[in-house]
């Protein structure tokens, strides 16, 4: 199945609760807190999310029918390791990623050092450009009262061949 000369838009989402003992996994990046996502792989949220918004743009379905909790072999997996498939997947499809833009809802912690290496490790999978931003919600929902993290994420694929883009 090719795209043939289409452009697709897609958005993605995905939250998980904080909790002790396991690694906070954001874009593949390890980093320092007490506290870290939980879930049946890493359970990184805004790598989550951009493969949920790509695997709707292509009209794919979304992670869960692809990497679903009860597979054992998917049990601590790397976020990255599965964004790899599903950009393997999407040139299967006939599509290429235009770009990527997300943003991860955290009250802590200060997630600004590492957002750089996060957009990185995204792009160099993906071969396209990636925004990643960080925001509070100001104490507010559970995101606010550090309960857990969750991220948005929107992405634009062009079909292989399109000279449009």
């Amino acid at each position: 199945m090719t795209a043939g000369g289409v452009t697709r838009v897609g958005i993605g989402y995905d939250a998980h609760r904080l909790s002790e003992g396991r690694p906070l996994v954001l874009g593949g990046v390890v980093i320092p807190f007490e506290k870290g996502l939980l879930g049946h792989s890493d359970a990184d949220v805004l790598t989550h999310a951009v493969m949920d918004a790509l695997l709707g743009a292509a009209c794919l379905g979304d992670i869960g029918k692809f990497f679903p909790d009860s597979q054992a072999e998917l049990k601590g997996a790397s976020s990255l390791a599965l964004l790899k498939e599903v950009s393997r997947m999407l040139t299967k499809e006939g599509f290429k990623v235009i770009n990527a833009d997300a943003v991860i809802a955290a009250q802590a912690p200060k997630l600004s050092p590492y957002i750089e290496d996060m957009r990185s490790n995204i792009s160099k999978i993906l071969n396209a450009p990636v925004c990643v931003k960080a925001t509070t919600e100001e104490g507010m929902g559970f995101t606010g009262s550090g309960e857990g993290m969750a991220a948005r994420a929107v992405c634009l694929l062009g079909s292989v061949g399109n000279e449009d883009l």
